[in-house]
């Protein structure tokens, strides 16, 4: 969907993507859509598009942090994925290997699992733009990730206010307490403003694609830079998805426990999906570096 039409793909933009990306995170579909598209859309850089991939026979995943000793460390989908794409030391590389189908488990039941740097192996970029190319395939996975995570959000309030509607308690439904409603009627804003902030992400990956090139203004408040905005769009959806899918499972009271309700399969991918790449307060970090310059070390 995300590959050129002249590469036998759809054509869609970034921007194209992130609709898809949280129709996917509002049925949490057991899929990698997000993991696949970034990896196929990389091998489209470098004019590397296959076949296999692009029609979906192969799954292909980012391997979201650089090799150590040889080994990617819990890769997204890499319990199913037959190639896999990362960085080796300066080397942007695509390996095809056996996938081993199984891995740890983990909170969001996410095919996750260590691959090997050795396979059948292709250099796609070397040095600078190796890193490049490798930071560009990140920041297009945060941002249909946090795209991913409005859609979770978004349904999350839909299964709250549909159950606490219906819900009936002391003779009337529970949505009618000032309490309840109260606690539900600020998610929207983190809903509607993460579905923005995921949208100017793409916007502006769409631009640097274009060689249009994004700045940082924190004093003017303008911020168009790709990196910087897929950062913000990442921690603010994980943030609101785990907020939303909080509040809807409390109003179940025990049973958002249950298997029987759909509201602890939202609550787990939200948090999930979130920690997949890393722990949040370290992207926010990461994030703050690049906004307002690196930490100085303390004495």
């Amino acid at each position: 969907m995300g590959v050129g039409e002249a590469s036998g793909g759809g054509g869609a933009s970034l921007g194209d993507l992130t609709v898809v990306a949280e129709e996917f995170g509002r049925s949490i579909a057991p899929i990698p859509l997000v993991d696949h598209q970034v990896a196929a859309r990389a091998l489209a850089v470098f004019d590397q598009s296959r076949a296999d991939v692009t029609d979906g026979e192969t799954i292909a995943s980012l391997a979201l942090r650089p090799a150590t000793d040889a080994v990617w460390r819990l890769v997204p989908a890499g319990s199913v994925a037959g190639l896999v794409i990362g960085l080796d030391g300066d080397e942007l590389v695509a390996v095809e290997s056996a996938p081993p189908l199984s891995g740890p488990r983990n909170h969001a039941a996410q095919p996750l699992a260590d691959r090997s740097t050795t396979g059948t192996r292709k250099v796609l970029a070397g040095g600078a733009a190796a890193h490049a190319a490798f930071d560009r395939a990140l920041n297009e996975w945060k941002t249909l990730t946090a795209s991913a995570l409005v859609g979770v959000g978004n349904q999350a309030l839909q299964i709250a206010l549909d159950y606490v509607r219906t819900r009936i308690q002391f003779g009337r439904p529970i949505g009618a307490f000032q309490a309840v409603q109260q606690s539900l009627a600020d998610l929207p804003i983190l809903v509607d403003g993460g579905r923005l902030l995921a949208h100017k992400a793409a916007w502006a990956g769409d631009n640097e694609a274009a060689g249009i090139k994004g700045q940082v203004d924190v004093d003017d408040n303008d911020n168009t830079d790709f990196a910087v905005l897929a950062g913000m769009a990442f921690v603010f959806n994980a943030d609101g998805a785990a907020h939303a899918t909080d509040r809807a499972l409390h109003f179940h009271g025990g049973y958002g426990f249950a298997e029987e309700y759909d509201i602890q399969l939202f609550y787990r991918r939200a948090r999930g999906w979130a920690l997949v790449y890393d722990d949040p307060a370290r992207e926010c970090g990461r994030l703050a570096d690049a906004m307002f310059g690196p930490r100085e070390s303390v004495a």
